[in-house]
């Protein structure tokens, strides 16, 4: 790998992996509206917050961190307006503490607070007006989740990024299967290492707080009790307690991929899991976290930040990779394990942030573990299955395809169905 691939590949990481507190679509909200509240410099009388529909969708159900058990769009900005640290960026709700629960739930009780759906292009778009007695501030976030763009006080900019200079200025058109194991197989770990442990930290910590089981549906203490310790089945309740407890109102934080908790969870728990039931090195380790860390970004990078497709079986098919390249595979094994998890489970809906996402993390994760089976066991699907193209890439294009373009529609419907539900 020539330098210049080998540098954008460790800027995507490093820029896809940080941590982050609750899930990164009410944690966008509280960030933009924190962002805002710099600017007013009086009491906050009236908030208005328009967000497109993808937001709606991540946010209506899903408990806010650090709010005392609070749920939505309303309760994410009016944490971010009282006691959230704008500087912490996606912990921005992380100093929070007890005694702010009760601040929190007045401002939403005293303040008028209205939401709408943002008219917008982008997907992830959410714009946050303060109004005060004699001022008024706006700010808008849109593209990725910190990609703050605009901030106007008494309709007077004061800050503004272009929309293209805001997801920055990685190059994921570099990332390929052969490229990932290129660089896994060759990476000088201090250049990933904190990175990578950092995620091994708190996605480790997280999973062990939801395997308590007293967080949202229990999914993953509910599958060791039915299914047993085998190190299979601990790889898809590992991850799925992860989800338990993010969704449902654990503060540990997580380090995300691809501007998700619940992808980070998935991408890295079966792999960390695997890892120490086959006593493989630290290095091992890490090196296999790269390979599912960028194959999970390099599945998301055609589906984009938000959609109707599921993200977590994109890091499900990122986790079988992951443990494939534990067990030795190279490019053949890793590509075909990759092919065979898509054809598996592409298509699973994405109706929001929720506890049953757990449940979905645990499908993801079995697809994967089970792709990876089959090429172990000599079989496996070949191109004209369905949207099984003749190499790997080009089925990652075609999921790409039918995540952007065949489901924009069915993403359009589930948001409708779930509007009429508030």
């Amino acid at each position: 790998m020539d330098k210049n691939t080998y540098g954008e590949y460790l800027k995507i990481l490093h820029s896809e992996l940080i941590p982050a507190m609750g899930c990164t679509e009410p944690i966008a909200i509280a960030l933009t509206a924190a962002k805002a509240k710099e600017y007013i410099k009086e009491p906050v009388k009236e908030v208005l917050i328009c967000v497109s529909g993808n937001i709606i969708k991540n946010v209506k159900s899903v408990m806010v961190p650090n709010t005392g058990g609070l749920r939505g769009i309303e309760a994410a900005a009016a944490a971010g307006i009282v006691v959230g640290k704008a500087d912490r960026e996606l912990e921005v709700l992380a100093e929070v503490k007890e005694s702010d629960f009760s601040k929190i739930s007045d401002f939403l009780k005293e303040t008028e607070i209205s939401v709408c759906e943002a008219q917008s292009e982008c997907i992830l778009d959410i714009g946050i007006t303060l109004k005060g007695e004699n001022h008024t501030v706006y700010a808008r976030t849109a593209q990725h989740h910190t990609g703050l763009c605009l901030i106007t006080v008494d309709g007077e900019t004061v800050f503004e990024r272009e929309l293209e200079e805001n997801a920055g200025d990685l190059d994921h058109s570099k990332l390929s299967i052969e490229g990932i194991i290129d660089f896994a197989d060759n990476a000088n770990l201090q250049d990933v290492y904190e990175v990578l442990t950092r995620q091994i930290e708190y996605n480790t910590a997280i999973a062990e707080e939801g395997l308590t089981g007293k967080y949202g549906a229990a999914i993953g203490r509910t599958l060791l009790m039915s299914y047993g310790n085998t190190v299979h089945n601990r790889a898809k309740a590992w991850a799925a307690a992860g989800s338990d407890a993010r969704m449902n109102g654990c503060e540990l934080p997580v380090v995300i991929n691809s501007g998700s908790g619940n992808q980070g969870m998935t991408a890295s728990l079966p792999v960390i899991v695997y890892a120490r039931e086959l006593g493989v090195s630290d290095e091992t380790l890490l090196r296999a976290l790269l390979v599912s860390n960028l194959t999970t970004i390099h599945l998301k990078t055609g589906i984009g930040c938000l959609s109707a497709y599921c993200g977590a079986i994109s890091a499900g098919c990122g986790a079988g990779a992951g443990v494939m390249y534990l067990y030795g595979g190279k490019l053949d094994e890793i590509a075909h394990t990759v092919v065979n998890a898509l054809a598996i489970n592409s298509g699973v809906v994405c109706d929001g942030a929720k506890a049953s996402c757990a449940a979905k993390i645990a499908s993801a994760v079995e697809s994967g573990l089970l792709g990876m089976q089959m090429y172990m066991h000599g079989k496996e699907f070949y191109g004209g299955d369905g949207i099984v193209a003749g190499d790997v890439e080009a089925t990652i294009r075609n999921v790409g395809r039918l995540a952007q373009s065949g489901m924009a529609e069915t993403d359009r419907e589930i948001i409708r169905i779930m509007m009429k539900k508030v």
